[in-house]
């Protein structure tokens, strides 16, 4: 049961560095990645299989002589939610930045100016939104990746 909790969680741990370096280089480069979100999305569905197996494994009585291991593995699903949050805020700020950067607007507001741009300004804060998004949800990936190691680390006891 150890070998098999392990390699799931060391793999939940590849799975979010890879869709973490994916998304660091696609901000980096400016230029949007489709296959960053289909990274991210399964980095996600990883992760919540891993907790869920944390789960079972807890339910049958496989314990970690540290208590903190469990903080370790449930904060990625704390941490993943918040930058979903962050993630959709983004895009209310970028427009809140660019089109009244003096005066507070609502969200129908700036939709309505958003409406009335040119195509090619919409197209650039659209990438811009799109580049914000990246790196809350890339450094979410990090964050991620480095609790669900720190949870590897206390796992003694367990089995």
């Amino acid at each position: 049961m150890f070998t098999a909790y392990s390699a799931l969680c060391i793999a939940v741990i590849a799975m979010n560095l890879i869709a973490g370096i994916t998304g660091g280089i696609s901000w980096q480069r400016n230029r949007p990645s489709v296959a960053f979100w289909y990274l991210l999305r399964a980095a996600q569905v990883a992760t919540g299989i891993f907790v869920a197996f944390a789960c079972v494994t807890y339910a049958l009585g496989h314990r970690a002589s540290d208590e903190l291991h469990y903080l370790y593995v449930f904060l990625p699903v704390v941490a993943s939610f918040m930058a979903e949050l962050m993630r959709g805020a983004a895009a209310s700020q970028e427009l809140g930045d660019r089109l009244s950067p003096t005066e507070p607007k609502t969200s129908r507001e700036l939709g309505e100016m958003f409406a009335e741009l040119e195509p090619d300004q919409q197209e650039e804060i659209g990438l811009s939104i799109i580049r914000r998004e990246t790196a809350v949800m890339t450094l979410a990936c990090v964050v991620i990746a480095f609790l669900l190691w720190r949870a590897v680390e206390t796992t003694a006891g367990m089995f």
